[in-house]
């Protein structure tokens, strides 16, 4: 019986003490490095080459965030909206420049270090967060370069087929996909094709992805800009009226659709490391490259819905049915190649981003130390480019990926919301000694749970205004985020920050908190699941690998990498 009770209490033991030093590992943090300080550890003795200019993140962010969609998605929002759509992308965008905001006060603050919202969030809060802020973007972006390169491979075909003897005689599986065996598998060719191609020029060099990126994203450009001007001169303003045919609610709603239209231009923070000048440029870069697309968006709604009534609007290439309702059947065309252009850079960026956040974490040692490792010559993550691109070959070759379109969008929500919340934590004076205090809660805890409230509040008013419950619980739910945003912004001291700061903190942070969660809300149910149960899935793969072998302070072996000149500081 003694042996029995003696076992039973080493094994009581043995699990209060790996539950007590899970907990230390997941909520260490990293320590923030002032900007002017450019070491970063590595396994490898080569790091990143810094050779990206302002112009070339620019591009960057419009190749990243405009795809085939702004010739897709303008028409099928319009057909609800009406001309409002107009509305519905300025709205959308007026919040992704908030957002925007956030990722440029961050972008400065973490200067030479790849990483994006999983370093902020390392940072701010904690190594588990991160970790799970990681696993739920990574997830969007794998499924999002399958769909996409799929897409690609579709309309690729579609211009070969403008060839008479192509025509009608290239079988589906080479790029539409075959029909689908066993419920899930779908043949296609192509796509794996072209991922293969985007990835050997994302291993051979950033000078090299920069210039196919820059060169795309400018064709993508110049055509879209071609197509507003040519139907600018078929527009009739007549049929801008009635404005919003059903009303404020279909704008609004259109604005929560259009919303992911922008999502994209994070992806100039992940590319710190290879920023000529990031204190100045990157900032520039994420808010420069938002609005270009915010124009181009509103000016092609605008000819849209004034070339043809909204309710004439086609439901699968409306930008092109609208053109050859005038015709004008030669614009189509060059619109598929606009969205093959578009299709490219948005592909070739994603893929881009994924290999420098496997990067940040092998660094880190939450993931193998080989994806950590930079080619000595190329000076790109080359081991994590092409995991990235194996992944997307098997996905894109062998499933119709585009059925899980409806649980995407939770990883850029997700990351978007953390990062408004980093801005604000961050700020905070005195974070370490706000940990102690004789209150029953710090003040950094109050800080914190006053940010959860807010994303709760953002979360409740989405769910009550999609199921149309009463207008009543609606403001209750606006009224406490309120409540919740002004404790934050009067109990709590906030420092200044070298270089470009975010205005209104806290009140612009937690404005994103709450509509970033307020769209959450209007993803489909199968999305919500889908959170949950990665999460689970991150901390059991955070539980068994990371912990054991994160080490966010220090390490023996350093890399210093390219530091910024001194007469390019800013």
């Amino acid at each position: 019986m003694r042996t029995e009770k003696t076992t039973g209490g080493d094994h009581s033991l043995s699990a209060s003490s790996y539950c007590s030093r899970f907990w230390s590992s997941a909520l260490r943090a990293k320590i923030l490095v002032p900007p002017s300080d450019t070491s970063v550890r590595t396994n490898s003795g080569d790091g990143l080459v810094r050779r990206l200019g302002l112009f070339d993140l620019i591009l960057l962010g419009v190749g990243a965030s405009i795809g085939a969609g702004i010739f897709v998605v303008t028409g099928t929002v319009a057909r609800d909206a009406g001309p409002g759509v107009t509305i519905s992308f300025i709205l959308a965008g007026a919040s992704c420049v908030l957002n925007a905001l956030c990722y440029a006060e961050l972008a400065t603050r973490f200067p030479a270090v790849v990483g994006g919202a999983y370093l902020y969030t390392y940072t701010a809060f904690n190594e588990l967060t991160a970790f799970l802020v990681f696993a739920q973007m990574m997830l969007d972006y794998h499924i999002g370069a399958a769909s996409i390169s799929r897409s690609l491979a579709s309309y690729v075909v579609t211009i070969l087929e403008l060839i008479p003897f192509l025509k009608d005689n290239i079988p589906s599986w080479v790029g539409h996909g075959s029909e689908e065996i066993l419920g899930s598998i779908s043949l296609n060719l192509l796509a794996p094709i072209l991922l293969v191609l985007l990835t050997l020029v994302l291993c051979k060099g950033v000078g090299e992805s920069s210039f196919l990126n820059s060169l795309m994203t400018t064709t993508k450009v110049v055509i879209v800009i071609f197509v507003i001007i040519v139907g600018s001169f078929k527009v009739d303003v007549s049929n801008w009226t009635p404005f919003a045919p059903n009303g404020a609610k279909a704008v609004l709603t259109g604005a929560t659709v259009v919303f992911f239209a922008y999502v994209g231009f994070d992806a100039v923070a992940n590319s710190a490391e290879e920023s000529k000048r990031p204190q100045r440029d990157l900032p520039i870069g994420i808010i420069g490259s938002l609005l270009i697309c915010i124009a181009l968006y509103v000016a092609v709604c605008l000819v849209l819905t004034g070339m043809v009534p909204y309710q004439f609007l086609g439901e699968d290439a409306p930008l092109a049915e609208a053109f050859t309702s005038k015709g004008l059947k030669w614009v189509s065309v060059l619109i598929s190649f606009g969205a093959v252009a578009g299709l490219t850079t948005t592909l070739l960026v994603g893929l881009y981003v994924q290999s420098r956040l496997y990067l940040g974490l092998g660094r880190d040692g939450l993931l193998p130390s080989i994806f950590a490792r930079v080619h000595p010559i190329r000076h790109t993550p080359i081991h994590s480019q092409i995991w990235v691109g194996i992944i997307a070959v098997v996905l894109a070759g062998l499933f119709n990926v585009h059925v899980l379109s409806h649980i995407l969008s939770v990883g850029s929500l997700t990351g978007y919301s953390v990062v408004s919340a980093c801005v604000v934590t961050l700020r905070w004076k005195d974070k370490t000694s706000s940990q102690v205090s004789s209150r029953w809660i710090s003040s950094r805890g109050e800080g914190v749970l006053c940010l959860v409230i807010v994303s709760c509040c953002g979360f409740a008013s989405g769910a009550l205004y999609r199921f149309s419950a009463s207008f009543i619980f609606l403001i209750v739910a606006v009224v406490i985020g309120i409540l919740a945003t002004a404790a934050l912004h009067f109990r709590q001291v906030y420092a200044d920050t070298p270089g470009f700061s975010c205005p209104g903190v806290p009140i612009v942070p937690t404005v994103c908190i709450f509509f970033n969660m307020f769209l959450f809300a209007q993803l489909h149910y199968e999305a919500w699941v889908r959170f949950i149960v990665l999460s689970f899935i991150s901390v059991g793969i955070y539980a068994f690998y990371g912990q054991h072998h994160a080490n966010p302070v220090s390490s023996n072996e350093t890399v210093i990498y390219h530091r910024v000149p001194a007469e390019e500081a800013p």
